[in-house]
């Protein structure tokens, strides 16, 4: 298993603490770094002192790249670049990026909010594939003005634009998805792994909600699904109670 940790569980620590901590204390080979403050203004040469390889995950707060003002668009885009230049500087092949949203008095131009996002994803891609980056696009939870929490039409924009999706079963379980379906789609290339009990995307240790666990690891096995798990939890005990979750149950 290629095992990864988000620093989202570890916030607001600095990065030194963080690898230290899923290095030598748990092991794990891989992190997933939430590319936004207190972690925007990164040293490029941090990782040469660590065996842990890093993903990215751009910019969550404050972001929207499809907004309807062109400004805040164009400067999520930006910001989005910005991560993925790090990437390429530290030899983070995986970048993951998330959808738009539609604000509240855009209700009613949802068509035009998506063409706008679907233009930004596709200007973000094609600054991926120049970097030599691969893009995995996420699924959502079920939260207002969110897009793409229907993980079969994110399946299609990804085919689209040719990049890949990041399948976040948390996400995918708070919107009522089976593991077989989560599973059941092309271009997955990255996984995130939360638990909650399908009202709240609450981003609990495994097997602490409802998910079913046991048909999501038979599925990932049927599909020879061989690349990185992210656990993407909210506190360090959270992260060690996953790990020993996977190790007794994931084998």
């Amino acid at each position: 298993m290629k095992i990864a940790a988000s620093t989202l569980a570890f916030y607001p620590k600095n990065l030194e603490e963080i690898l230290l901590i899923l290095e030598e204390e748990l092991k794990i080979d891989y992190c997933e770094i939430i590319h936004e403050c207190p972690l925007n203004n990164l040293d490029n040469n941090i990782f040469d002192s660590y065996s842990i390889k890093p993903t990215i995950h751009t910019p969550i707060s404050d972001m929207n790249i499809a907004s309807p003002t062109k400004l805040i668009r164009k400067g999520s885009v930006n910001e989005i670049k910005k991560s993925m230049e790090l990437a390429n500087k530290i030899d983070a092949n995986i970048v993951v990026v998330h959808p738009g949203r539609i604000p509240f008095l855009a209700r009613i131009f949802e068509d035009k909010i998506l063409d706008l996002n679907h233009d930004s994803l596709k200007e973000c891609a094609t600054y991926a594939n120049d970097l030599g980056l691969t893009m995995c696009v996420e699924n959502m939870p079920d939260m207002e003005g969110y897009l793409f929490k229907d993980i079969s039409k994110l399946s299609d924009l990804v085919e689209d634009l040719d990049v890949y999706m990041t399948m976040d079963v948390g996400h995918a379980h708070n919107c009522k998805f089976s593991p077989k379906e989560m599973l059941n789609l092309d271009r997955i290339k990255h996984i995130h792994l939360s638990d909650n009990d399908a009202s709240w995307d609450n981003h609990d240790a495994l097997g602490q909600g409802t998910l079913n666990f046991e048909e999501l690891f038979k599925e990932l096995k049927n599909n020879n699904y061989d690349d990185i798990l992210v656990i993407e939890v909210k506190n360090p005990e959270d992260v060690e109670n996953s790990l020993n979750f996977l190790k007794n149950n994931f084998k």
